[in-house]
């Protein structure tokens, strides 16, 4: 099972120097990717001061550049942010600059305060993403596209230079949803749930990983073909709850405890059928980074 971390998103303000720090710490540590979120900002009635994360495009970039071995992507890109075929761009480019270690994460996104603030419409989300998904994976994988839509339009598109990797990085979609796994399950790589989703336990992949093997056989494909992983909230020395953008989403307990157990937990979810994870550490730190690196030697003895 691979092992990513999400780097701080709004628990508290990290300045570029410390956030290169943890993605080439994470590298060294040897966890397998690093995970950027896509949010613009946080704000809703009783919240003291609003929040907001950099920009995840040009900060994965950055990432790309600083490192060499580890995969990294946005969880999830937010298809509404961009016109669709300039997140194609975007993707292509961050994948030519790392290499080839893009995984493309997508989703209809949900905050609805940002999507005002910044301009962005937020009716018909799902259809919306419908279009946009067509639009970019289709020039991520064939390079062109002609499309005249009810939300978008890429006439006579073309996406050149072509991405790192023949048929463009493996793309995975951030949801649940019956539509949205219907729309995505005949072209994605992988699936993610949020740890909200699951409860945070190995129990709740289960009810979640079924609606994802019918909609993959619905496709005509077989369910092995995506990859599931799940987000997995860890609490390490300090922690003392990690901001959560979303304040309706229901608390979960965190994974806690020595790394033996925390490495048990972990191989449950694998025999659950994960095949990646990506830790929210609390704290999200360079020392909760390393100190994780006790897990990781364990699961390596495997």
């Amino acid at each position: 099972m691979k092992v990513g971390v999400q780097l701080p998103e709004v628990e508290r303000l990290v300045r570029w120097p410390e956030l290169v720090a943890m993605a080439r710490r994470i590298e060294d540590v040897g966890y397998d990717a690093v995970w950027v979120g896509d949010h613009l900002l946080y704000r809703w009635p009783g919240m003291v001061d609003a929040r907001g994360p950099w920009e995840c495009w040009t900060l994965l970039a950055a990432i790309a550049a600083s490192t060499t071995r580890i995969s990294l992507g946005p969880l999830v890109a937010s298809t509404s942010f961009h016109a669709p075929a300039m997140l194609a761009k975007q993707a292509a480019t961050v994948d030519e600059i790392s290499g080839g270690r893009l995984i493309l994460g997508l989703g209809a996104g949900w905050n609805e305060t940002e999507y005002r603030a910044f301009g962005f419409p937020f009716d018909h989300r799902i259809s919306r993403f419908e279009e946009a998904f067509t639009i970019i994976r289709t020039l991520l994988r064939d390079g062109a596209i002609d499309f005249d839509g009810v939300y978008y339009q890429a006439r006579d598109c073309e996406l050149l230079p072509r991405p790192a990797r023949p048929g463009g990085p493996p793309i995975l979609l951030g949801s649940s949803g019956l539509r949205m796994l219907e729309i995505a399950a005949p072209h994605i790589d992988a699936w993610n749930a949020w740890y909200n989703a699951t409860g945070n336990t190995p129990a709740g992949v289960a009810p979640l990983r079924e609606p994802v093997d019918a909609a993959a056989r619905a496709a005509g494909r077989n369910p092995a073909e995506i990859e599931r992983t799940v987000a997995v909230l860890v609490q390490m020395p300090g922690g003392t709850g990690r901001f959560a953008g979303n304040d309706s989403a229901p608390a979960v307990p965190p994974l806690t405890g020595s790394s033996e157990e925390i490495a048990a937990e972990l191989r449950a979810y694998a025999r659950a059928g994960i095949g990646a994870v990506q830790l929210v550490l609390d704290p999200i730190s360079l020392e909760s980074i390393e100190a994780f690196g006790a897990v990781l030697e364990l699961l390596d003895a495997d």
